[in-house]
């Protein structure tokens, strides 16, 4: 196909506005339009949970772009933006006033929505999630010191809320079906530390599922009923943290391949070949996982951009989070669970310390805590395939950057 020129990016979270900026970066000189719909600048999600709940953050520090940029690179920005249809074969999206929009290609970038909480009282007025700017002064307005704050899902978000919660003076509990949580990415070691400074911190911790929420006539709280305690816990606010639900309708009624995601090739091209798809909502073909990250979000745009402008993607690297909580960071590169055994870089009971994840001998993962120099230095390891000697890793006084000379 010819170089499209006009581009519609559905989506302005940071995988839509990488998208516009890859591609205006790499030379796209066509018609550019992001459509968002929220109202105001696209803005990051990973401070909500963090600096914004903790009072640190304003809208304004959470900007993904100033908002000349926009104007600067002749991208068209337009909030309040719902699309309603897809039309790949008439090459147009639709939007909720019936505004239909022409498009010689369109880049799906409508993330995913929070899972809800799947029992009976889920849907109670104490019970919030987390993905949006509305959703943080929501929840941050209930907040407030001596506040009982029940946590269910004790991932990436559910733990840092968590950790906020209590830095807030709330009085926290967190509950999760899995007694050592994130253990399949960052490794039992790492997951146990983590883990184990939220009981530091106060917040107690309760193993299992959630039965149900029960509201209380006689006060304003509710009842949160579990399997891993006898007594049902009383909470003034409920956050859920379980996860989220691609955003796939647009796509399914379509007529595109989805499942667990939109399904996309190496270039992120959906089944149809004037649709992308990226960030949260892509999953890569022949792949069982979608990656939902800042990072892979940033990759995919301009993965993308690179294959809407007919130019080599960018080298392939291993994927990275990281995750602040309790004053500490949580960073961590590949996958804890494609690994055959762990080598430890200090230990994790005297602070910072890395865990190296090795098949054979190459490195395929690593997770740390307050070490960020050792996930550089691995993901650079773990992108040139190089292999390793384990005890090299294993020991403090040498050069990690070393290994990648020999």
């Amino acid at each position: 196909m010819s170089t499209p020129r006009r581009i519609v990016v559905v989506g302005a979270g940071l995988a839509g506005v990488s998208t516009c900026d890859a591609l205006r970066a790499g030379g796209f000189d066509g018609d550019l339009l992001l459509l968002s719909a929220e109202d105001g600048l696209p803005y990051d999600r990973p401070p909500l949970s963090k600096d914004v709940l903790l009072g640190k953050a304003r809208y304004e520090d959470l900007l993904l772009r100033p908002a000349a940029w926009y104007a600067d690179n002749a991208v068209e920005l337009r909030t309040g933006a719902v699309v309603t249809a897809l039309r790949p074969a008439e090459s147009a999206v639709e939007l909720a006033d019936g505004l239909r929009i022409s498009a010689d290609r369109v880049v799906l970038a409508t993330g995913g929505t929070p899972r809800a909480l799947p029992v009976e009282g889920g849907d109670d007025r104490a019970v919030h999630t987390l993905r949006t700017w509305d959703d943080a002064l929501r929840l941050g307005e209930r907040l407030l010191p001596g506040a009982r704050v029940a946590v269910i899902g004790a991932g990436l978000i559910g733990a840092e809320t968590a950790a906020a919660a209590a830095a807030l003076g709330c009085r926290v509990t967190l509950i999760d079906p899995v007694p050592v949580p994130l253990a399949a990415a960052v490794g039992t070691d790492i997951a146990r530390a983590l883990h184990h400074r939220h009981a530091e911190a106060g917040i107690r911790l309760v193993t299992g599922g959630v039965e149900r929420i029960e509201r209380r006539t006689t006060a304003d709280e509710v009842l949160v009923h579990t399997t891993g305690s006898d007594a049902p816990l009383a909470a003034d606010t409920v956050v859920v943290g379980i996860g989220i639900r691609p955003s796939t309708a647009l796509a399914e009624a379509a007529g595109l391949h989805t499942g667990n995601g939109v399904v996309v090739d190496d270039r992120q091209r959906t089944s149809h070949p004037r649709v992308l798809a990226v960030g949260d909502l892509a999953r890569r073909d022949g792949h069982s996982l979608r990656h939902e990250h800042w990072d892979a979000a940033q990759r995919d745009g301009q993965v993308a951009a690179a294959g809407l402008l007919g130019a080599a993607p960018p080298a392939g690297q291993a994927t990275w989070f990281w995750s602040d909580r309790h004053g500490s960071r949580l960073e961590a590169v590949g996958t804890m669970a494609d690994a055959e055994r762990t080598v430890l870089r200090g230990a994790p009971d005297r602070g910072p310390f890395t865990a190296f994840g090795l098949r054979g001998e190459h490195l395929v993962a690593a997770a740390a805590i307050d070490r960020g120099r050792d996930i550089r230095t691995a993901r650079r390891i773990i992108d040139r395939a190089a292999p390793v000697d384990a005890a090299r890793l294993a020991d403090e006084t040498a050069d990690l950057r070393a290994l990648l000379r020999v």
